[in-house]
């Protein structure tokens, strides 16, 4: 058997330096080495592409896999004499993203070759995914966590999700054993061209007790067959339960700019509104008044929870990185995108705090979904309502495909094996979304929860956990990095805990 000088170079290392493999049975490489690899394992039948229907993998990658077995078997696990040459592991440019069912999907945009965006369009693109639905909500934390209170909270969880962020992005250079996983609304009109509702107070709320309302018999029958939690979540089944039975969403892929043109639509409507309406603040530090919420409230851990999943990208934010063009950026744009994040929020949600109009209505009006606030006759409102739904139906069927090949592609080995299948995996899905309308429509109230529970593994617990470990390794843990990074653990259980107690 012939042997190059390359393979002979990489394969055979006689001794062994503590410093560039450190830990038993890991090879570990200099991570700034642009020809820096690492030994991977893939099962052959679990490698599923996005654009692709077909679970299969290619004849070259099932190839290195074989030799890296053939390799691994050569010596003793414990043995770093033996490293796997170039040829017989992945380049740095194929990403693989692990899902927690053993599956390992091939992302198409990671393929063509890293460093391919700008500062400026890796800026936006992570602005434009941290983004979501929760922005819907941060009005009604400001008013739960008080005006003055509730500004200082998304000041300090913005960094300290950044923070943690910055932890999950220097994990790659610093730990071993982790792969690069990459109700009927009552109107009462302010003026007559801008009314705001308080749809809770047709239920009897306290401080709008003595307010009027009416409603023309056209809006009475309306409202019947337009209820968000009695009829709505039905029309949807209609609508979403086909789109989820696509066998391939690469087509709704090609949509994510509907998430950027729904923000910008939302900024330009909270600046119209609160241009008609003015600012209507009064401070009342510790204290309720009848039109007026105290400035420091004891609920301020419900923005907490909307917040950790406002700015979770945790996740994600190694893949989105690793397309910048200049790495050395990369610490820096992440930054920016985080304050773009951050004054985002703090402009949707002072703006619409500041201008509900209080008198006649209280702050405590502001609704969960603060578009709840606008009747059913509000253009502009009802514009953002289509934007939002136009870009949740094109993401809900690649949340559902990622289901679909993680649950059926483990249990029956295909991500597709037969309508019937499929269809009831999607009747799942899509009753446990219509039972929540229904049963539990508080949008606020899913985001904190879900918000609390998926931040404490992914936004606090892991990135700490994992520099904590890798410092150990290095031995340059201290005794201030371990209470620090043990604090942030601590503050996201303590995140979670008081949801239930709210």
């Amino acid at each position: 058997m012939e042997n190059t000088d390359s393979d002979s170079t990489h394969l055979l290392v006689p001794e062994v330096d503590p410093e560039t493999h450190p830990g038993p049975g890991n090879i570990q490489f200099d991570p700034s080495d642009l020809r820096s690899k690492r030994p991977f394992y893939i099962e052959p039948t679990n490698i599923v592409s996005i654009d692709d229907v077909l679970q299969r993998v290619s004849d070259h990658a099932s190839a290195m896999n074989k030799r890296i077995h053939y390799y691994s078997r050569l010596t003793a696990p414990a043995d770093n004499a033996l490293v796997a040459p170039d040829h017989v592991v992945p380049g740095p440019e194929e990403c693989y993203v692990y899902s927690p069912l053993g599956s390992a999907y091939t992302l198409q945009s990671c393929s063509q070759g890293p460093g391919k965006n700008t500062s400026l369009v890796t800026i936006f693109m992570i602005w434009n995914t941290i983004m979501g639905t929760s922005i819907l909500s941060i009005p009604w934390g400001i008013k739960q966590a008080g005006f003055t209170t509730g500004i200082c909270v998304i000041v300090l969880m913005g960094l300290l999700t950044l923070y943690c962020c910055y932890r999950v992005v220097k994990s790659r250079t610093m730990i071993y054993f982790v792969h690069h996983v990459n109700d009927t609304d009552a109107a009462l009109s302010t003026n007559d061209s801008n009314p705001v509702t308080c749809p809770s107070a047709g239920s009897g709320h306290p401080d709008n007790g003595s307010a009027t309302y009416g409603s023309g018999p056209d809006l009475q029958q309306f409202e019947k067959w337009w209820d968000k939690s009695r009829t709505v979540p039905f029309y949807l089944i209609g609508l979403l339960l086909p789109l989820l039975s696509f066998k391939s969403p690469s087509f709704f892929s090609k949509f994510n700019i509907l998430g950027t043109v729904s923000i910008v639509f939302l900024t330009f409507l909270v600046t119209v509104k609160a241009v008609h309406l003015g600012f209507h603040l009064e401070f009342h530090w510790l204290t309720p008044t009848e039109f007026f919420v105290p400035e420091i409230r004891s609920k301020f851990p419900q923005l907490t929870g909307v917040l950790t999943l406002a700015f979770f990208i945790h996740n994600c934010i190694i893949t989105l990185l690793k397309n910048n063009k200049n790495q050395g950026n990369n610490m820096r744009d992440l930054s920016i995108a985080y304050m773009l994040v951050t004054l985002t929020y703090l402009y949707i949600g002072i703006l619409v705090f500041a201008s509900f109009p209080s008198p006649p209505l209280s702050k405590d009006c502001i609704e969960q979904n603060f578009l709840d606030n606008f009747p059913n006759s509000d253009i502009l409102s009802f514009v953002a309502r289509i934007f939002l739904l136009f870009q949740m139906v094109t993401v809900y069927p690649l949340l559902g495909y990622l289901a679909r090949v993680q649950l059926l592609g483990q249990v029956f080995g295909d991500a597709y094996p037969s309508i019937f299948h499929v269809t009831i995996l999607n009747l799942v899905i899509v009753g446990a979304g219509v039972s929540m309308a229904c049963l539990y429509p508080n949008i606020g109230g899913i985001i904190r929860y879900s918000g609390a529970a998926c931040g404490l593994a992914f936004v606090f617990f892991y990135p700490s956990l994992i520099y904590i470990i890798s410092l150990r390794q290095e031995d340059r843990l201290t005794w201030p990095k371990l209470i620090f990074h043990v604090f942030i653990i601590v503050l996201g259980l303590a995140n979670l805990i008081t949801q239930f107690f709210m």
